[in-house]
């Protein structure tokens, strides 16, 4: 086995990152094509998911393995090489399973115990099986891996310790109130029919809202999920299906939102979402926490997305992937930009220095984002989790983001009326969440698990060895026995029959024993040298050994079952394959 990860998830990269790196299901399947018609590559499968991306292959090369596999991640991701490689992480062997395992499980989820992750396997596997990427090594990989996470689930508390990404996302929402208490009676708009919207649309009609509209591009499936809700959620949930260019105006009607799409790009702007809630915000409702940048020194007022200072050089309005002034005006703008902007507000005139809280403060701060221009090329989207003070205050709106890229303008942050929870604010939460004493007893399970597959494989590697040993073994019988044909040509065929199966059995004694017994070291770690004791004991044409196991591998491939273990027969008993007295003759 020589099982290779190389990856990137919410744990070693910004959700930024993350969201440029997401890969469409068009492009994973050319990744996983390409990744297989590369030399140190002989199967390939694509974990993609909301918050992790990794390939998964099959290599006779490490170093190769790595260089090459990270380089077509970056292809086939768009983001360059050099600026991917700080956030991939690389897992080989033991370690590699151990990973896989441990994501089954949901212990290396954002929300730890999750379940939602094994669908996910479960699709990746099936994936790479349909566009036959996947051989032996791979096929039991994943499906051991969804064997763990189901074990995992049913003999511990794991389930307690997490939930769904939709499940925490509303719970965030919510803030201190239940979900149930919170979502009663509320107006929801779901934005996308896919399997993740739907788990967000059965979970807001158990909480108890009182409307769900579903909106798509494909409006029959929008449909087929509404009918379902309506069916499923009772007469206390009335549901119905929209298409896409209707979710502006429901969005003026719903309290809550969630989006979870597959488009590249934004599906709903700051600009939609202030227009939605505009009129209907009370007085001295709240606006968030909006960082210094974003501020005026009046009264502190969140800046308005089309307002630009009159005379600065740079245009705060200009859609820069972002549409708020402030922090989030600035993102993406290059260093002569900042400087330009810099040297406006610090020759500020007095008129304009009285508006301002700290022009000089102003200043040295975008001095320091020129700066990080310079050495990161671009500015990230760079924002403050909204305290727990300011968000116990009522919003009018509430917005629930699941998608990778996001569905929803990050500057929606900053608008007023208006909640927004996303990936990246569910894994600042996620990270101060306490962890079950379950996780403990999961952890012992994955142990438990890897080594047992450790071992199985280390096992079969040695099949073909074993099989190549027998193959021989029958060869030099049909030999003998031709032979003896040639000397005793009188001979009755009921006398040969019986020298036959006599010679046979012996055979099949002597290497009964040693072949089941190597196969049981082989299991151990460092096995794998038994294999070669037993060619060069033997002196094994090692063409016949790897004929063997591309036989082994290529029926794995078509039929996804165990193949028989040769091992596994009796030799005292004379009514298996091994006592044909036919075995071997032309």
């Amino acid at each position: 086995m020589s099982l290779l990860v190389v990856g990137l998830s919410h744990r070693s990269a910004p959700v930024s990152v993350l969201e440029r790196a997401a890969l469409p299901a068009d492009t994973q399947a050319k990744l996983l094509q390409d990744s297989v018609a590369a030399e140190p590559a002989a199967e390939a499968a694509v974990l993609a998911t909301c918050n992790r991306i990794e390939l998964y292959a099959d290599v006779d090369k490490f170093h190769a393995g790595v260089a090459e596999l990270s380089t077509l991640l970056a292809q086939h991701s768009g983001v360059g090489l050099e600026e991917l490689t700080p956030y991939l992480y690389v897992h080989y062997e033991d370690r590699a399973v151990h990973h896989l395992f441990s994501v089954a499980c949901g212990l290396d989820s954002m929300v730890v115990g999750e379940g939602q992750i094994l669908g996910q396997i479960k699709d990746a596997l099936a994936r790479a099986q349909e566009l036959h990427t996947a051989g032996r090594l791979l096929n039991d990989l994943f499906q051991q891996a969804l064997r763990v996470g189901k074990r995992a689930h049913s003999e511990t508390g794991i389930d307690r310790a997490g939930q769904s990404l939709v499940t925490f996302g509303l719970e965030q929402l919510a803030v201190r109130e239940p979900v149930e208490t919170w979502a009663k009676g509320k107006r929801a708009l779901v934005i996308g029919a896919g399997s993740m919207s739907s788990l967000a649309a059965a979970t807001l009609a158990r909480a108890g809202v009182e409307e769900i509209v579903v909106a798509n591009r494909t409006l029959e499936r929008a449909e087929r999920l509404a009918a379902i809700l309506g069916e499923q959620g009772g007469a206390a949930v009335s549901a119905r299906a929209v298409p896409m260019d209707q979710v502006a105006h429901e969005l003026t009607r719903a309290d809550v939102a969630v989006s979870c799409t597959g488009a590249t790009g934004l599906v709903l702007t700051a600009e939609a979402v202030t227009a939605a809630v505009e009129g209907r915000v009370p007085a001295g409702s709240w606006a968030g926490d909006v960082p210094a940048q974003a501020r005026n020194g009046s009264g502190g007022q969140t800046a308005q997305p089309t307002v630009a200072d009159e005379g600065c050089p740079v245009d705060l309005a200009a859609p820069r992937g972002f549409s708020v002034a402030g922090e989030a005006a600035v993102a993406g703008m290059d260093a002569a930009s900042l400087e330009q902007h810099a040297a406006w507000v610090d020759n500020a005139p007095a008129e304009r220095r009285e508006e301002k809280a700290d022009p000089r403060a102003e200043a040295d701060a975008i001095t320091a984002l020129v700066a990080a221009a310079r050495v990161f090329g671009r500015l990230p989207e760079r924002r403050r989790p909204v305290s727990s003070a300011s968000a116990a205050r009522p919003a009018v709106l509430a917005l629930l983001d699941l998608a990778m890229p996001r569905d929803i303008d990050a500057a929606v942050h900053r608008v007023r009326g208006v909640r927004l929870v996303d990936i990246e604010s569910l894994a600042e939460a996620s990270a101060d969440a306490p962890m079950a004493a379950d996780v403990e007893q999961v952890r012992g399970i994955v142990s438990d698990e890897v080594a047992a597959f450790g071992a199985a494989q280390r096992a079969a590697h040695i099949t073909p060895t074993v099989v190549a040993l027998r193959t021989m073994a029958a060869d030099v019988v049909a030999s003998e026995i031709a032979r003896l044909d040639g000397r005793l040509p009188g001979l009755a065929e009921k006398q040969r029959a019986e020298i036959t199966q006599t010679v046979r059995r012996v055979v099949d004694k002597l290497l009964h024993a040693p072949t089941v017994r190597v196969k049981q070291l082989a299991g151990e770690p460092g096995g794998a040298g038994y294999a070669d004791a037993l060619r060069t004991l033997f002196d094994l044409d090692p063409q016949t050994v790897a004929s063997v196991s591309r036989a082994d591998h290529l029926g794995a491939d078509r039929t996804g079952a165990e193949q028989p273990d040769p091992d596994h027969v009796n030799p005292d008993h004379s009514n298996n394959e091994n006592d044909d007295p036919n075995r071997g003759r032309a």
